[in-house]
């Protein structure tokens, strides 16, 4: 060999050599540079890596884990359960850490595999959807993970988000689509706001006019619709597949003109109501001090709770402006009697507390944190929901093109930085039950309309729900968004490319 050939393959070598260690810096080394949402309670790396196969097994330790299992082979298509050989994943109950309760999980990844572990399935369940985030979207055949341990466990029992399909109606797959988007972030609540002036969206059987009038229209005049019991049974089961509540929502007495203009005694005038398709509130309301109120309330509620298996029903009460203040407070002790005797425990929105209300309702703070206060101060559980800061209804700024401003422009930094602890400071923090994202629809009319509001917030609420305050910062977590736009991209998800976050960074 000549000296040039000499020191032209030494440098080839030299070359080659600078590659591969260029490549090898981009491998998952250290488990604790993640860009997982919401941020995990602890996370640590030990420097070595697992490749997993994407045809890789899956094991149970308990039978009551078979639909978590099923799950994930559907959602990560490729895996299958192994049968007698060792398995890559591992899914096992008994945990034996009190501290991650029901939701909570503790996952160490190996050289030699991953094990999920956790006090119950649902967080199992958990431990997955985060085992699906550290799997980038655009994964090849092998995938390389981090190894280390993850132990992890909400901070708020009550994570949620609301969807209004009253204003503008949403089918069956449309919720469920909602569902998953939830499921992704470890949100536990899925609040449906299923009644208002617009449209009466679930049927009740004793009382059909309910859904064949009150249903039959929107905001704007459009056809309207409505879930059979059938329909609503097969979005609580599929919710509750993915371990989410559906918490129901009868808005009273006011927002209630969809059921005035089905049922004439339900007014004091005795007179069947106007259907309404317009978007102004606070105009209706039913005849508090009439019998016949009560028993139709009570036919509601009865039918409602037959189908509704989680603990609670929320019976609205906000802005009934048309209702007498006396009126209202005897009519909201009533219906939290009806509520207690079909056994479940009654939500409500902040204004339910100017009434005498029992100590195990639930007051769901939008926008009157003196009446929070009032609520606090007899106990009752919060669910922090303040308009200005978590109304996903809300446009981004004045460019938006769709949603309302009334209480504030919502950008993704004003949405994930604030705190439950200190938004309200006459709230202990013993009492805030949790946080819910709603969105109301008054001007989203299709499925791409709540991409474009939910994301990219909804995330960033789900943080706020689970992780710790100490853990959350907007820079740092701004990085961890910007990773999910491929995830965003995959799911098809028309989200809004907002400019405070740098979405040039790629999955993983």
């Amino acid at each position: 060999m000549n000296l040039e050939s000499k020191y032209s393959y030494a440098f080839v070598l030299a070359l080659a050599i600078i590659l591969l260690a260029s490549c090898e810096t981009k491998r998952p080394t250290n488990l604790a540079d993640h860009n997982l949402i919401p941020h995990p309670v602890e996370i640590s790396g030990t420097g070595g890596r697992y490749l997993l196969d994407r045809e890789a097994t899956l094991q149970i330790s308990d039978p009551s884990l078979q639909g978590v299992a099923d799950y994930f082979i559907e959602v990560q298509s490729g895996m299958k359960m192994a049968m007698d050989q060792k398995a890559d994943i591992e899914l096992a109950l008994g945990a034996n850490d009190e501290e991650l309760g029901e939701e909570g999980y503790l996952m160490e990844i190996t050289e030699y595999g991953v094990v999920i572990s956790a006090n119950h399935p649902h967080g199992v369940f958990h431990g997955l959807q985060t085992l699906l985030q550290l799997i980038p979207v655009n994964a090849e055949e092998l995938v390389e993970l981090a190894t280390g341990t993850i132990r992890d466990y909400p901070r708020y029992g009550h994570r949620g988000s609301m969807l209004d399909v009253s204003r503008h109606f949403f089918g069956v797959e449309d919720v469920k689509r909602y569902i998953d988007f939830l499921a992704a972030y470890k949100i536990n609540v899925l609040h449906l706001h299923l009644t208002d002036d617009q449209g009466w969206r679930i049927e009740i059987k004793s009382k059909p006019e309910l859904t064949t009038i009150g249903g039959s229209t929107e905001v704007g005049g459009g056809a309207g619709g409505f879930y059979t019991q059938k329909q609503y049974e097969d979005i609580v089961q599929y919710a509750a597949d993915r371990f989410i509540t559906i918490v129901p929502e009868i808005d009273l007495p006011g927002h209630t003109q969809a059921a005035l203009a089905s049922y004439a005694e339900l007014n004091c005038d005795g007179q069947v109501g106007e259907l309404y398709t317009g978007t102004e509130v606070g105009f209706s309301t039913l005849c508090t001090d009439s019998e016949a109120t009560y028993e139709f309330v009570d036919a509601v509620i009865q039918e409602l709770e037959a189908i509704t298996p989680g603990p609670y029903i929320h019976i609205g009460g906000d802005e009934s402006h048309a209702t007498e203040k006396e009126d209202y407070i005897y009519f909201i002790s009533r219906v939290q009697q009806i509520v207690s005797k079909h056994g479940k425990t009654m939500m409500g929105w902040d204004e339910i507390a100017q009434g005498e209300i029992e100590k195990e309702t639930v007051v769901q703070q939008w926008n009157s944190a003196g009446n929070a206060s009032k609520a606090a101060e007899n106990g009752n559980r919060i669910i922090l929901s303040p308009a200005k800061l978590a109304y996903m209804d809300m446009k981004y700024d004045s460019t938006s093109r769709i949603g309302y401003d009334w209480a504030a422009l919502i950008e993704v930094d004003r949405a994930y930085n604030w705190d439950p602890d200190t938004v309200n400071a006459t709230v202990p923090a013993e009492l805030i039950y949790g946080v819910e994202a709603p969105l109301w629809t008054e001007t989203v009319e299709n499925m791409k309309d709540i991409e474009y509001l939910v994301f990219p917030r909804l995330p960033g609420y789900a943080e706020i729900g689970w992780s710790p305050q100490s853990l959350r910062n907007w820079e740092e977590y701004r990085s961890r968004l910007a990773a999910h736009a491929p995830r965003f991209e995959s799911a098809g998800i028309e989200f809004y490319r907002s400019p405070v976050v740098d979405w040039g960074k790629k999955d993983n």
